[in-house]
């Protein structure tokens, strides 16, 4: 064979197959290579741009969460003031309560002790009156047993 006849054949075969690709193969690449590369730089795209949202959404949140920890610090400071006024409110009251009571207490035990004493005055006269008849009953009869004082001496002295 001919060095230039293989050669020659070569070049038009390798040109053939050339045309062929360009044809029927080259471009159906070229758009799936284009078509890729444009999925990637949109997906690069959309990355970054979910990242500046995310950062935008965390600074958001940060912002969220300072506010939310200055409510609740406000809404502590109300619920001690509120629970502080409750508690002098109720401290007023039992105060109150207690003066009531105590002047009750005091007006009640004033009332028993006259009660009581108005009573024992009572019970010693009758004592006294008991005593001053037997001993009237037995000086009628000149005759007065000591006995009969000791005993009413002991009676009163007990009763007291």
């Amino acid at each position: 064979m001919n060095l230039n006849a293989t050669i020659l054949g070569q070049t038009i075969s390798f040109i053939l197959f050339v045309w062929f690709c360009m044809k029927y193969v080259w471009h159906p690449f070229i758009s799936i290579i284009e078509k890729r590369q444009k999925e990637i730089s949109d997906n690069l795209v959309s990355a970054t741009h979910a990242k500046t949202e995310s950062e935008r959404a965390n600074a958001e949140a940060l912002l969220c969460l300072r506010q939310a920890r200055v409510k609740a610090q406000e809404i502590i400071k109300q619920a001690n003031k509120c629970k502080m006024q409750i508690i002098n409110e109720a401290k007023h009251e039992a105060e109150e309560e207690q003066s009531r009571i105590l002047s009750q207490a005091r007006e009640q035990i004033i009332y028993e002790r006259k009660r009581v004493t108005d009573e024992l005055r009572k019970q010693s006269s009758k004592l006294v009156i008991e005593g001053a008849e037997k001993i009237i009953e037995h000086s009628i009869n000149e005759v007065i047993d000591i006995d009969l004082l000791n005993n009413i001496i002991n009676t009163l002295s007990y009763e007291d």
